[in-house]
């Protein structure tokens, strides 16, 4: 047994190796690469993916699985956690043809730009035909993993394993109601003052990074840059972050950063020993999106840590509009009106996301076409938030996911919410003295913690068991609700 296991991992750290470069082509394509190169891009990363799609799908996989899992000797839990990672993706990747894995990689890298061009011209009718060419392939690969079952429920494991689209859906019914309730009472309540002035965007970068060593993120193993999307990329001893900046709003640069980071971090914390394994990265995009929401909203946007960034900014920037920390910790998390799902305020976030999570199950399931797209978005939008969307840029186009083939993507967002509120109520439970090192500006008691029941362990456990050993209870929505509700009514006098 020991000879297959042996070599079964050495193929595994081969095919991670050669994953990560292909993680750095997306990094580079979304932050340096010049615009014209971006049909050469696409095939570069077709070759690329060929060359993932053979190996995990390499007959000698299969072969070794099976005689490790009809051998006697019982298997320790690191060895039990590879393995059920690698029958989990040498079984998707067999009933994935080759032909549709190349041209899917090639397709969403050329997509991409297609989106980014459409987008800076407000012109969604540029994008559809490239949009129905990427969900054409998608329902094709979803039609292959579900073997005759449920196609999104198929597409989502590759996000969050052992999800289903049934499961999310009784979990965000849940959650709708109860925020739409909260923003009716917010909105009948005098909001904060906003930030004023300009903030040189150099002086935010600058703030980000030293934010994001505050936050424990390794600069040594990574980098921050900016782009249009932020995002985070790759693990192990290079994870690189980016953010943006806008002149009149640094909590655009502060908060995308310090989201960022929680990614990032989590990825950089995996054991050593892991790296270049199925367990050497998260376990989940829901478990990521939790540490990168806690790291954001429940640390980030506490009145202790804001106390602190409040004197920061004020020591960088002068005069920002706000009198004092208690006034700054308000419009923190002032409750707007806004289009931009990733600078949504707290409150009014899952909306954005349960708005993605209906259209794209409908456009999977053949309900919804690309055609009638914008239209079934902009009635949402409206139901949902009570004001019209004034242009694509500010609706459905805003997103990058379903352009590079993201379809059963977006519910982790929500569903990270959800994880981080529960870790977030054991996490006080845990900490009792956390708001004095957070006023200091000094979250490391919360990273620390995260870090040592969460991120080290990588993928050794099913996402639901993660987050379940960390907190001792089974995830549900209603930690989550039940800060939300606190926390804003407070803030509002309601």
């Amino acid at each position: 047994m020991t000879d297959a296991y042996d070599a079964l991992m050495e193929f595994e750290r081969e095919t991670g190796a050669i994953a990560h470069v292909a993680g750095r082509l997306s990094w580079d394509q979304e932050t340096m690469m010049p615009r014209g190169a971006a049909a050469q891009r696409g095939e570069e990363m077709a070759a690329m993916e060929g060359v993932l799609h053979a190996r995990r799908s390499d007959p000698r996989i299969g072969a070794w699985l099976a005689t490790l899992e009809a051998a006697p000797e019982p298997l320790g839990p690191v060895q039990a956690a590879n393995l059920r990672h690698i029958r989990r993706s040498y079984d998707r990747a067999v009933k994935v043809p080759a032909r549709l894995a190349a041209e899917l990689a090639r397709v969403t890298s050329v997509a991409q730009g297609v989106w980014a061009e459409a987008r800076a011209e407000d012109d969604f009718a540029a994008f559809a035909p490239t949009l129905s060419q990427v969900l054409k392939l998608k329902r094709e690969e979803g039609a292959a993993l579900a073997d005759g079952g449920d196609v999104y429920d198929a597409l989502l494991q590759d996000y969050e394993p052992g999800a289903t689209a049934e499961q999310l859906s009784a979990m965000f019914g849940a959650l709708r109601p109860r925020l739409k309730a909260l923003l009716d009472e917010v909105r009948g309540a005098p909001a904060p003052a906003r930030l004023s002035g300009t903030f040189d965007e150099d002086a935010q970068m600058r703030l980000a990074r030293d934010i994001a060593k505050t936050f424990g993120y390794d600069l040594t193993r990574g980098r921050v840059d900016k782009a249009v999307h932020p995002f985070s990329s790759g693990s192990g001893n290079d994870v690189r972050i980016t953010t943006r900046t806008a002149a009149d709003d640094p909590f655009n640069c502060l908060y995308s950063t310090i989201h960022e980071v929680g990614h990032a971090s989590y990825e950089q914390a995996v054991a050593q020993d892991y790296l270049f394994t199925p367990l050497g990265q998260g376990v989940s995009m829901g478990v990521h999106e939790s540490q990168s929401r806690i790291y954001e909203n429940q640390i980030g946007r506490s009145q202790a840590f804001t106390s602190y960034l409040f004197g920061e900014m004020t020591r960088r920037f002068g005069e920002i509009g706000v009198p004092d920390a208690e006034a700054f910790y308000r419009t923190v998390n002032r409750v707007h009106d806004g289009y931009i799902r990733t600078e949504s305020d707290e409150l009014q976030y899952n909306l954005h996301v349960l708005l993605r999570y209906d259209l794209e199950r409908a456009l999977v399931a053949k309900e919804l076409e690309v055609a009638d797209l914008e239209e079934a978005w902009n009635a949402r939008f409206a139901a949902d938030f009570g004001f019209a969307v004034d242009r694509p840029s500010n609706g459905v186009l805003q997103d990058v996911h379903w352009s590079v083939g993201l379809f059963g993507y977006f519910p982790t967002y929500s569903l990270g919410n959800v994880y981080a509120g529960c870790l977030h109520a054991a996490l006080r439970r845990a900490e009792p003295g956390l708001d004095s090192a957070l006023a200091a500006g000094d979250p490391s008691p919360a990273t620390g913690w995260l870090r040592e029941n969460v991120q080290r362990h990588g993928g050794l456990f099913e996402p639901r068991d993660t987050i379940a050993r960390a907190t001792g209870e089974a995830p549900s929505e209603g930690p989550l609700m039940e800060y939300l509700e606190t926390k804003f009514r407070d803030l509002y006098a309601l």
